[in-house]
């Protein structure tokens, strides 16, 4: 059980502080920035790295654990477990979020700022991008390691800061969901329940091709 809890209590952690900087940006007109809100992101995934990466491999994001299993590092059998724990913790954030500020710039939710088509297309490839930046610093299915945390996060961090403003940047349909379905906002929804897995498994045989590793004993 130690594993789906860090799950939930990580994903928990990264929706509140990722989405709740959001919030909070919203409720102070502006004093986090957008620049703030990157940084709060990979900041925190960092941390949370670093903090649970030997107990659970810190996915805390649906597609970061499919990414993992389409590379055959990671049993099938574990992956409906860790979804539903991501999911626990995401929604108890956007809850907390919701009670303690009420219902804020839609709680962080992700929404395009221009097409659904561009958004769609840019969040394949910001999750492929973080997606294969994992694969080549993890630890078999596990994110850990002395420089795995500040890879991963750093480039959670770039890409918000690049993507945000047009898609985003969510790579996290966890992230996306439930600050979502709790807010009522759910237009463009679709657009992270599919890229960030799309983007993601896609890009396992250019991980497999470049940083070879072998499959671990399930």
């Amino acid at each position: 059980m130690r594993k789906y809890i860090a799950e939930m209590v990580g994903t928990f952690i990264l929706v509140f502080a990722g989405t709740g900087a959001v919030v909070t940006n919203s409720v102070s007109h502006g004093a986090v920035t957008h620049p703030g809100i990157a940084l709060v992101f990979g900041l925190v995934v960092m941390a949370l790295i670093y903090a649970f990466g030997s107990i659970s491999g810190a996915h805390f994001n649906p597609a970061v654990t499919l990414g993992f299993w389409a590379a055959k590092e990671f049993p099938l059998s574990e992956v409906p477990k860790y979804i539903a724990s991501q999911l626990v913790g995401a929604f108890a954030a956007s809850f907390v979020l919701l009670l303690l500020f009420g219902n804020v710039a839609t709680l962080g939710a992700t929404l395009p700022a221009g097409s659904e088509w561009q958004s769609f297309g840019l969040e394949i490839v910001l999750s492929g991008i973080l997606m294969l930046v994992i694969l080549c610093v993890s630890s078999g299915p596990k994110e850990i390691g002395a420089m795995a945390g500040l890879a991963i996060g750093g480039v959670i961090g770039l890409e918000a800061m690049f993507g945000g403003p047009i898609c985003g940047a969510s790579m996290n349909p966890a992230r996306s969901l439930a600050p979502a379905i709790v807010s009522g906002h759910t237009a463009s929804l679709w657009i992270y329940l599919t890229a960030p897995i799309i983007g993601s498994v896609s890009v396992v045989p250019l991980a497999a091709l470049l940083f070879p590793k072998s499959a671990p004993d399930q």
